[in-house]
């Protein structure tokens, strides 16, 4: 039996026979040859595309208009995982974009797993089986580029075989919805009578009929969209030209310059793919360089506070001066918005101003009223400006056109969203009836809806930027659906489901901001329908990128399988495992910064090999360095006792690093820091003896307070004194080779004050006699330390008992 991650045929022998397949994904656009590539990267190939059109590409297949060419710097319109070095402009044409799609098709090879003329027309949701049942709709190849009207019109005419073959059943684990927006274009406007009495031909720009000569042709183009923008200047020129072009506008668009390259279009073209190919990073960086000039766009064009306000108003001045520098005085009124800036999709053009000064090309606000075999009628009156300003001069007078070809520019049905697809989810309800009962097409980040398991949506509804490259936020949104396909192609997860709360809070978040943005702010657009924005993502692309790079697991719903949980849970135990190692360990670094953890009574006795006679000897020695009395601040120490021992430990990677231990003196009083606490009476010793167990060549310092340097802030705490410190070296430096293994002899004169908030001349001398507290660290640069080290005291008889021994210890001179 074949694993349950390859595509397989299912009861082949039966007529119930189906195809699974893991990963089913609607459409072959830009989108979907992303997310393609990423699955074979992630090593993952068991997948398939179904594409309606005869050809890959989506948007750049089916438009093919005179002109047709990317408004986004090509740089930024080409994917982060794999450049194109070698793009022959900056804005180049739709050619040049469908052969880079092409190229990555063959690239990450999964050419095999694209299949065209085929239609995906239902997909079912099986609760028992949780897989997605597909209605796949085989078409007579090239019948799926034409625009579902035309398709209608087809079938009545010549019989539902002459688009459609056979249909197909398919089941398949996950769904992913790449269906694009700008394929099906608009219809002809329902405004306009007398369509059918024209005798030229009529098709929209999205469907050029390249069988049409415009030779000498009276050319009536409706509409002034991105599209037009790019045409009209051709349509005057060769191959085509047409005798006259008459473009109806219904509103003017905000047209802004196109970028210039750097060192001029012509050094760009010439030199930018050998510098691009040959210096590494640098189409890395323009790309970058492309991206945070469209987010600046954002920042002061789209976002929505005062200063934006302040920003537009200026901007759109400058707008409305190059108007008036490009194109004849007779359109700056009618070329002039009433709306603000990033309203409407910004037209990126250096070409269609200027070709409004050919006389061929005239340019109109007044309405279509009537339509005739070879002309049209336009006016009386005027779209815009509007007919109630009476301080308008834009004429509102009738006129005959004559009319030979017709075409459409009126853009594309973009709030249709997955129509015609039909999606019906858990409990038989259609995605399209949840959406109107909701209020318009929604999705949480545009990306899944609850209620529909496993099915994924790249460039689904909010989604789409006025300032930004569609090709970054696809991205973006192939990254978050790989992190939830992984889930479920590693056996980890059986199904995936956006909860309802998260998804009805985020589409609250996103209609609200929008309400409130430049996108409804006095132009009607085609963002929104009946107040509805299903359209325009209400936050910047950066915004956009963490939401995808960081998921909200706790967003989403997620049925594990046995092998899932088990490895949730060793995640779970594991996480919290390092925590409270991170925990314990804080506390142990800590405890060892104040000296606590290594003896718990702060002072232990050492085996001593002197008589009991040497250490009365030492005892009456302190009883006379008190004077004979007892006071309880001070506190006595045996003979020849070990301060404290312990062990140091350091880790470092190319930095200093430093280990250190403190020691309180008396067990009743461990760990206090008050300066209360009682001190040592250091006076019958002469120093301390170190016996260092550690490696050579490091740092070390014998650190001791008095008590005098301890003074109080205002709110009680401690305020840093005098520390008195001894600097040395094992192994190198000027105590040379002969320290190593060796015990070290600190006496009093060889402490020096060092600076803790009291000036150095203030120190005065060192007195043994009120010892607060006594420390010993490590400091390494380089590599890793660890070892064990002992602090032992001597009184004057027990250093002049040891003097014989001298050889032994290496002394540090005052």
């Amino acid at each position: 039996m074949s694993p349950p991650d390859t595509i397989r045929v299912v009861n082949g022998f039966s007529k119930d026979a189906y195809t699974y397949y893991p990963i089913l994904i609607v459409g072959a656009g830009e989108s979907a040859i992303a997310l393609g590539a990423r699955l074979k990267e992630e090593g993952f190939d068991q997948f398939r595309l179904f594409e309606r059109q005869a050809g890959i590409g989506g948007t750049w297949w089916i438009n093919r208009y005179p002109g047709v060419a990317c408004d986004v710097p090509a740089a930024f319109y080409s994917f982060s995982f794999s450049l194109n070095y070698k793009w022959t402009s900056l804005y180049p044409e739709g050619e040049e974009i469908y052969n880079y799609l092409e190229h990555i098709t063959e690239k990450y090879q999964f050419v095999d797993k694209i299949q065209v003329n085929t239609d995906v027309s239902e997909l079912r949701w099986l609760e028992d089986e949780q897989l997605w049942e597909a209605t796949l709709t085989h078409m007579v190849p090239g019948t799926g580029d034409m625009s579902r009207k035309a398709m209608h019109q087809r079938i009545a005419e010549h019989g539902r075989e002459s688009v459609y073959l056979r249909q197909e059943i398919v089941r398949a684990r996950i769904v992913v919805s790449c269906a694009g927006g700008l394929v099906e274009p608009n219809a002809w406007p329902s405004s306009i009578p007398g369509r059918d009495s024209f005798e030229g031909p009529v098709f929209h720009s999205a469907r050029w009929d390249h069988s049409v000569d415009f030779n000498d042709k009276n050319v009536v183009v409706i509409g002034t969209g991105c599209s037009a923008a790019q045409f009209v200047p051709r349509l005057i020129k060769q191959p085509y030209n047409a005798k006259s072009v008459t473009q109806v506008m219904r509103s003017p668009p905000w047209v802004v310059p196109k970028a210039v390259p750097p060192g001029g279009k012509e050094k760009y073209e010439k030199y930018s793919p050998t510098l691009f190919s040959n210096i590494p990073g640098m189409a890395k960086l323009f790309r970058f360089m492309c991206f945070a000039a469209g987010e600046s766009d954002w920042f002061t064009i789209f976002d929505d506070n005062s200063w934006n306000h302040k920003t537009r108003k200026k901007l759109e001045l400058q707008m409305v001066d190059r108007i008036k520098e490009m194109v004849p005085e007779k359109y700056h009124e009618i070329l002039t918005p009433d709306y603000a800036i990033g309203c409407k999709r910004r037209i990126f053009d250096n070409d269609w101003f200027l070709s409004l000064n050919d006389p061929k090309i005239e340019l109109t606000t007044k309405p279509i009223t009537k339509v005739s075999p070879q002309s049209i009628t336009i006016g009386p009156g005027r779209v815009y400006p509007n007919m109630d300003d009476s301080n308008s001069k834009a004429p509102i007078d009738e006129e005959t056109i004559p009319a030979d070809v017709i075409v459409l520019g009126n853009g594309f049905e973009v709030t249709t969203w997955l129509h015609p697809l039909k999606i019906r989810g858990k409990g038989g309800k259609y995605m399209q009836d949840v959406w109107d009962e909701r209020g318009g097409p929604q999705a949480y980040l545009g990306l899944a809806m609850d209620g529909f398991p496993n099915l994924f949506i790249v460039f689904g509804p909010n989604t789409a930027t006025g300032h930004s490259s569609v090709i970054l936020a696809s991205e973006n949104m192939v990254e978050y659906n790989i992190k939830m396909i992984k889930k479920i192609l590693h056996g980890d997860v059986k199904t995936i489901e956006v909860k309802k709360d998260a998804e009805v809070a985020w589409t609250k978040i996103v209609q609200e901001r929008n309400k409130g943005s430049v996108f409804n702010n006095g132009c009607q657009n085609w963002y929104q329908r009946d107040g509805w924005n299903a359209t325009a993502y209400p936050y910047s692309q950066i915004d956009f990128t963490f939401r995808c790079m960081f998921p909200k697991w706790n967003d989403w719903d997620m049925q594990y399988t046995r092998k899932g949980l088990l490895k949730k849970q060793v995640r779970r135990a594991c996480g919290v495992i390092l925590l409270l190692g991170i925990i314990v360990g804080s506390f142990a670094l800590r405890q060892r910064g104040s000296g606590l953890g290594f003896h718990h009574h702060g002072i232990r006795k050492t085996k001593s090999h002197r008589s009991q006679s040497k250490t009365q000897e030492a005892s009456s020695s302190d009883d006379r360095v008190r004077g004979g009395s007892s006071q309880s601040s001070l506190t006595s120490l045996p003979n020849n006792c070990a301060l404290f021992e312990g062990h140091l430990d350091i880790e470092t990677l190319g930095g200093a690093g430093f280990a250190s231990q403190y020691q309180y003196p008396l067990p009743e009083n461990e760990g206090s820091k008050s300066s209360n606490a009682n001190v040592w009476n250091l006076s019958a010793y002469e120093g301390i003896e170190l016996d260092v167990g550690l490696g050579d060549g490091k740092v070390y310092t014998l650190v001791l307070k008095d008590e005098d340097s301890q003074d109080k802030r205002d709110d009680g705490r401690e305020r840093a004194g005098i520390n008195w410190e001894a600097e040395f070296r094992v192994g190198e430096g000027t105590t040379g080779e002969e320290m190593v293994g060796k015990k070290v002899w600190v006496p009093w004169s060889a402490l020096k004050p060092t600076y803790r908030g009291k000036k150095k001349e203030d120190a005065g001398e060192f007195k043994p006699g009120q010892i607060r507290r006594i420390g010993f660290m490590m400091r390494s640069y380089f590599g890793s330390q660890q070892g064990d080290f002992r602090l032992d005291l001597r009184s004057i008889t027990a250093r002049k008992q040891a003097s014989e021994d001298a050889d032994e210890t290496v002394n540090i001179q005052g």
